[in-house]
């Protein structure tokens, strides 16, 4: 059989998203004192916008 979809065709599908993935780390400090991290990921379409956006909670 022969392949259907090439190498270029799969490119083409992923390159849809234009907007920026950013990992957001938080530190706090939990109840026996120790330093503790949450993670998460944001999706935003220029950088400029994180500067407006809040990450408490």
């Amino acid at each position: 059989m022969a392949k259907q979809q090439t190498f270029g065709d799969k490119g083409k599908k992923k390159a849809g998203t234009s907007r920026i993935s950013v990992k957001v780390i938080r530190g706090f400090r939990g109840e026996t004192g120790t330093v503790k991290f949450k993670e998460r990921f944001v999706q935003v379409d220029e950088l400029g916008q994180l500067d407006k956006m809040d990450f408490n909670g």
